[in-house]
This record gives C-alpha cells, sequence and structure tokens, in this order.
C-alpha cells in the first residue's frame, strides 16, 4: 500500500487542494505549498487528457500525490488519470450502490476489477507493466463524492461497497440537491453532511469534504471529517490578486 493511499485512510488531517488552472507552472506553485496533495479537477476546469499528464509529472517532480477529479463516471476517464501515472480519483455524483461498485471495477486490475491493462505512464510506457498489476490495487486511491439527494438516501449502501477509500462531500452540489442553499439553510446543510460522515465512518471509511477556504477545518474534524480539498489554485490566485492589489485600486 502506498504512503498517501495509507494516510488518506488513516483517520488523520490530510489537506490538499484543487488544480484547476490548466498549467505544470500552476502545479509546482502549489506543490511548494505544503499541501500534502492536489487534486486535478478535470470535471469544472478546462483540463484536456494530455495536459492531465503534463500536470501529474510535475506534480511528481515535487514528490507530492495528484489524484484527479475525473469528469463523471466513464472507465475510460479513470483510466487515463490512471494510466497518466495519478495517485487516485475522485469520481463525481456517486449516488447508488451500483455506480460506487462501477468506480471500484474501474480502478481495480481484475481479478478485483475491469481496469484495462496498458503500456502507459503509470506503467512505464510497457516496460513495468508486471509491476504495476502487483502493486496497483493496493495503492490507487479511490474517493467518491456524494452531493446528491438519491446519495444521502443511499449512503448507507454506497458507504458499505468494498473498495471505496474515501468518502467525499460536495457541499455545494450538495446544498443545492436538497434546497439548502444560504445561512438560512445551514442547519439543513450541516445535519446532512454529519448524516453522511456518520454513516461513513460507521462503515470504516474516511470521510472527506470540499472547504472554500481552512477556516473552519477544526470544526469539522468534530464530525469525523480527516480528508480536506481547501479551494483551488485558481480560487486563490484570485483572492490574493485582489488582496493584494485591493489597497492600490482603492487609493
Amino acid at each position: 500500500m502506498s504512503g498517501f493511499r495509507k494516510t488518506c485512510i488513516s483517520f488523520e488531517r490530510v489537506i490538499g487542494t484543487f488544480s484547476a488552472i490548466p498549467h505544470p507552472v500552476a502545479v509546482e506553485i502549489a506543490a511548494t505549498s505544503g499541501a500534502a496533495f492536489l487534486c486535478i479537477d478535470c470535471e469544472h476546469a478546462q483540463i484536456g487528457r494530455e495536459r492531465v499528464e503534463d500536470m501529474i509529472r510535475a506534480a511528481d517532480l515535487h514528490r507530492v500525490p495528484a489524484m484527479v477529479r475525473v469528469p463523471g463516471h466513464q472507465p475510460e476517464a479513470i483510466a487515463s488519470a490512471l494510466d497518466a501515472g495519478a495517485a487516485g480519483v475522485l469520481v463525481p455524483r456517486v449516488s447508488t450502490a451500483g455506480e460506487a461498485r462501477a468506480a471500484v471495477a474501474a480502478t481495480r486490475f481484475p481479478p478485483v476489477g475491469r481496469r484495462g491493462v496498458g503500456p502507459g505512464r503509470a506503467a512505464g510506457y510497457g516496460y513495468r507493466i508486471a509491476e504495476t498489476l502487483k502493486s496497483a490495487n493496493e495503492t490507487v486511491v479511490l474517493a467518491i463524492q456524494i452531493e446528491t439527494a438519491e446519495g444521502l438516501a443511499n449512503v448507507e449502501e454506497i458507504a458499505a461497497v468494498e473498495g471505496i477509500d474515501v468518502i467525499f462531500i460536495g457541499p455545494g452540489d450538495l446544498s443545492v440537491a436538497i434546497d439548502a442553499m444560504g445561512p438560512d439553510n445551514a442547519e439543513k446543510l450541516n445535519a446532512a453532511i454529519r448524516q453522511i460522515a456518520d454513516t461513513a465512518r460507521a462503515a470504516g471509511k474516511a470521510v472527506g469534504i470540499f472547504r472554500p477556504d481552512g477556516s473552519d477545518v477544526a470544526a469539522w474534524e468534530t464530525a469525523g471529517i480527516s480528508f480536506y480539498i481547501i479551494g483551488s489554485d485558481a480560487m486563490m490566485l484570485a483572492s490574493g490578486l485582489a488582496a493584494g492589489l485591493g489597497a492600490a485600486l482603492r487609493d
């Protein structure tokens, strides 16, 4: 088992950020921030297959694990990210146990799953296929997002699926899905988050969540959440520019 996967499932705090700027330079800058991992966002950022591989290379240069949030449930997208050398994948909008089992199958080689064998970067372009087959099922991290009303209703069955490492909560989409947007509905959203966290921990799964900044991480740790993705490089660039230029622009 890889050190990164051990860290993810240890229930100890692990903090990363989304890489949404589609360039290796941005990855290198983020990798020097102290983040334990980066998650390249191919769901909401415009990042293509070839660029993902270059971004993973940049993270590897600094020995920072790089996950990929894939665009959806397609096995081909999951395989592409893993073949490029990703340390794991984050699969969005998982709403049923069947979808969770399909994600497990897509990330694991037979006989555990149905991931195809190919001579990609992760397998040394064909020179380390045998080594990859021996180790990948134990080293790849699989995180799945619960962020729909259906996912919330099915959380117990989803959390029971073998092979999932992290149940990750997407509070933005979840708030929309269960009609809990805005400060007036904070109690309803927080109750849903705690329900997911409690159920996942009871099933022995690590729990993750997205936060726009790190100001309330300590508070969410009391709910058993240990895996955090804080903002993104694009969000932090925007806030940093606004802060850096703000005083001068106001003068």
